[in-house]
């Protein structure tokens, strides 16, 4: 007689699955660098559909958040706020005292990008408050989170009045965008695959070996706040043993992020995760989207780490005041990097500027950071985006005890 009991299947979780799939592209690229290559079109098609759905799900969540709730969430928005500048902030100062610890030099022979970078802290804040009022379709278009945030909030604030018919339509829809995020994440193993198998094989790492202590002070730092910094202030916050949560976050959205080098493109598995952490949707809602644009304790690292290994590569002396105000601007200028890879390498030369660099030698600082930014931007995103969910759990786990 044939049994009924049936045994369930061997399940992978994501997060095996992604590991498996950074193995498998890494020995692909190894074996045939036209190969890893050729799948890179896999990774590249997943970070553009994470883009792509990012400035949607942010918009029609925040808006159906605020219309349908009572804004409680709101609350919650002042200490995630806190935490996040108090995190870029210590950043900075970190990154200060790694470089005065390990002073280092580099040659500035390369060739400087063909970028331009903000003139000034001026310049960096008038960009964000210009962003808040672009048009919201161009913010959409764009993926300008202050733009989509303020006029999602704008609107949910509109709604909240309205008819429960018409909230009914926006929470409808945030269920459907989310089910698209969903399919979409439940891809990331395969994306990853094709992402790690380009960067072996174009890039690869025997390039990086001369940068190598520059690489050590600012993964080294990086890892200080992630493991360290982050963890007290969790636990300034909860009172509970932080490191449970600080390690969810760094396997769950650090290693997609490490990978997608884009706090923009991460937000989408950030909010999963918020979401799988039950914390509260008014509030992730908001502080998720905003982290990655405002709380940005990677950029501060490397912006200052740079600078103070040009000022070093060039025998600038520098006093403690202006260290402590290299790290104000460091992490001003952070608030104000960009969601997207590379985005804090250009605000360097504004940090140089403190020091009477020129603007020739701080574009070579620049063309550096592109050249380590493999492992560099990589580091910098699995910060920089882990920790918008840490904060925010933190605090939501505060309020709920």
């Amino acid at each position: 007689m044939t049994s009924t009991t049936s045994t369930p299947g061997f399940k992978l979780g994501l997060v095996p699955q992604i590991m498996l799939g950074i193995l498998c592209g890494a020995l692909l690229a190894s074996w045939s660098a036209e190969a890893g290559q050729a799948v890179a079109i896999l990774g590249a098609l997943f970070v553009k559909a994470l883009k792509a759905i990012a400035p949607i799900l942010v918009f029609i969540l925040v808006a159906s958040s605020i219309a349908n709730r009572k804004i409680d969430g709101q609350a919650k928005m002042k200490p995630v706020l806190v935490l996040y500048l108090t995190g870029t902030f210590l950043a900075a100062l970190t990154a200060v005292a790694a470089s005065f610890l390990f002073p280092t030099t580099l040659n500035l022979a390369a060739a400087a990008e063909a970028v331009t970078p903000p003139e000034g802290i001026a310049q960096v804040l008038k960009t964000v408050l210009f962003q808040v009022v672009d048009n919201p379709i161009n913010a959409l278009l764009t993926g300008n989170f202050i733009g989509v945030l303020a006029w999602a909030i704008g609107l949910g604030l509109g709604l909240h009045h309205a008819n429960k018919t018409t909230k009914q339509v926006f929470t409808d829809v945030s269920h459907g965008i989310s089910m698209l995020v969903t399919f979409i994440i439940k891809l990331a193993p395969i994306g990853i695959f094709g992402l790690v198998a380009e960067t072996v094989a174009t890039t690869g790492f025997a390039g990086l070996a001369s940068y190598g202590q520059l690489l050590l002070v600012l993964v080294g730092s990086m890892l200080f706040i992630a493991l360290l910094v982050n963890p007290l202030l969790v636990f300034i916050t909860t009172r509970k043993n932080p490191y449970p949560l600080v390690l969810t976050c760094l396997r769950e959205s650090g290693i997609p992020a490490f990978f997608t080098r884009s706090s923009a493109a991460n937000i989408p598995v950030n909010m999963m995760l918020a979401e799988k952490l039950k914390l509260d949707e008014d509030t992730y809602s908001v502080s998720i989207p905003l982290g990655a644009t405002i709380n940005m304790a990677g950029a501060a690292i490397t912006i200052t780490v740079l600078t103070l290994a040009a000022v070093h590569t060039l025998g600038i002396q520098v006093d403690f005041a202006t260290a402590m105000l290299l790290s104000v601007v460091a992490a001003v200028c952070a608030c104000g990097a960009s969601g997207v890879a590379g985005g804090s390498l250009l605000l360097i030369p504004l940090a140089c500027g403190l020091f009477g660099i020129s603007s020739d030698v701080a574009m070579q600082v620049v063309a550096i950071g592109f050249i380590i930014g493999v492992v560099q931007d990589s580091c910098e995103t699995a910060l920089n985006s882990s920790t918008d969910v840490v904060f925010t759990a933190a605090v939501c786990q505060r309020h709920s005890a």
